[in-house]
């Protein structure tokens, strides 16, 4: 068979799966935001561990991670294990149960609305919206990116025709499903992305000569600056580089959401242990953009080394499950990415902050609305996007991380936190993330590293030095009462 149709016929059943799973969705939601937002906080262990996965290991990670892979060599598996002990099993770990049980208290379903009720501060609801919407656009144009580059690639579909394929079909599912289309399709793509890159493994090491061969020939290209650490990167890339995609996933709001929305604290055990199994696959799209270094040593685009690599070492099969498993990849991420950036957009900024007041039924129509126009939005702007994919990440959860993550994971454990001090940390954060990336992160250090610093001093300073929280309120966020008033 023609190795086109042999693409299009399983890109066809895959998509043609995803659709299923967006209309089944739309039937079983209900007529509530919670129930479009958070699927109604229903969601069980299997489901929330594999789509929590797939929409952190991203075509971000896929695509992206091949490419530094490729320009950095084996140093960069570091980011891959921090990925999997920091970001995935310390966050569930640490995050999960407190996450869910305050959340539920606070009656909380995104995250600028958890800032809202913790801190009793409409500004801080504002901000963090405000901030999540912009840079989550600018992480979804990344991940549209590595779909385009996989189209591109692997089935000489132009570039625009890839991220039109997948964008649109990820905006007709999320808008249709809401949240349980996200998390159904998140746990169906994870299998797929954890399958594609075992097998690309297996058979780029094959074309390679085994372990032994690569790890021989890659020592000899640079006077082995690809094989050893930190290489050619420097240890200040590196360290910065692992904690910004790791460390700062603990203020991403498209991945803490699963915590909220799992069905019960006591299933989290489970969830950890499967999150942490599945997220394993994060090494390998680094080894293999490593080993493509190998097997093509001069490629002009570090972000087109891994489509390369399935296109000389996999057969035409193989390779087409590989393009669904990128397709996967980023269609997860995409949906998580949307799903939150739309809750942000209606109910916090729309209906919290500026008070609009629709009914149930019309925040839902007004939701897929907005799905549809933040998608169309990403789609222009992925057309010509500005830099590597995981450059593009690396910006824009520097700036979402800077300002979430202290006021969140310090906010579920110590009371002693003030609205002032999360005002200041949020600020401060995103304005020094932001200028320290705009000078060209000097010495080697990413802006993340200088934002949550300043961030983080500025929130217990400032909280130290303001007028604590009334008792009442600390009482009912940590559980002493069942509900806000």
């Amino acid at each position: 068979m023609n190795p086109f149709a042999i693409h299009f016929i399983v890109l066809v059943l895959y998509l043609l799966a995803l659709l299923i799973i967006g209309i089944v969705s739309s039937a079983r939601m209900k007529s509530s935001a919670e129930s479009f937002y958070l699927g109604s906080r229903s969601i069980g262990p299997w489901v929330t561990a594999f789509s929590f996965v797939s929409a952190y290991y991203s075509s971000v990670v896929i695509i992206g991670g091949g490419g530094f892979g490729y320009k950095f060599g084996m140093a960069t598996l570091w980011i891959g294990a921090t990925n999997v002990v920091v970001g995935t099993l310390l966050a569930w770990i640490i995050l999960g149960r407190r996450t869910r049980k305050m959340t539920g208290r606070l009656r909380s379903i995104t995250m600028p609305e958890f800032f809202a009720r913790r801190y009793r501060s409409s500004a801080a609801r504002l901000i963090s919206a405000l901030v999540i919407t912009i840079f989550l656009i600018l992480y979804s144009v990344a991940i549209l990116k590595g779909m385009g580059h996989a189209f591109e690639v692997l089935v000489s579909i132009p570039y625009l025709y890839g991220i039109l394929l997948s964008g649109l079909m990820i905006i007709i599912y999320v808008s249709l499903g809401g949240y349980l289309a996200v998390v159904w399709t998140g746990f169906f793509q994870g299998w797929i992305m954890l399958f594609g890159l075992v097998l690309l493994t297996i058979m780029a090491l094959g074309k390679v000569g085994g372990l032994e061969q690569l790890f021989s020939r890659l020592g000899e290209i640079n006077s082995g600056k690809y094989l050893y650490t930190p290489g050619i990167w420097g240890w200040a890339g590196l360290v910065s580089y692992s904690m910004i995609v790791s460390f700062g996933v603990w203020g991403m709001p498209q991945l803490v959401t699963r915590f909220y929305s799992i069905k019960s604290s006591s299933v989290l055990k489970l969830g950890t242990i499967l999150a942490t199994i599945g997220g394993s696959m994060a090494l390998l799209p680094y080894f293999n953009g490593a080993l493509a270094r190998v097997l093509y040593p001069a490629l002009k685009n570090a972000d087109k080394a891994i489509p390369t690599l399935v296109k000389g070492t996999m057969p035409c099969w193989a390779s087409a499950v590989f393009l669904a498993a990128v397709i996967a990849a980023g269609m997860s991420s995409f949906a998580a990415v949307l799903i939150v950036t739309v809750s942000s957009i209606v109910k916090d900024l729309y209906h919290d902050t500026f008070r609009g007041r629709p009914s149930q039924r019309k925040q839902i129509m007004i939701s897929r609305l907005t799905s549809v126009a933040i998608g169309i939005i990403a789609l222009i702007v992925a057309i010509k996007p500005p830099a590597m994919i995981l450059v593009i990440t690396g910006f824009a959860w520097a700036a979402i991380a800077s300002t979430t993550l202290w006021p969140y994971v310090l906010g579920l454990y110590w009371r002693r936190a003030t609205r002032a001090g999360t005002l200041a940390s949020m600020i401060s954060g995103c304005i020094v993330s932001l200028v320290w990336m705009a000078l060209g992160n000097p010495f080697g250090i990413h802006g993340f590293i200088p934002g949550i610093i300043i961030s983080l001093i500025l929130y217990i300073v400032v909280s130290l030095f303001t007028h604590p929280p009334a008792s009442r309120i600390i009482r009912v966020t940590f559980g002493d009462k069942p509900t806000v008033n």
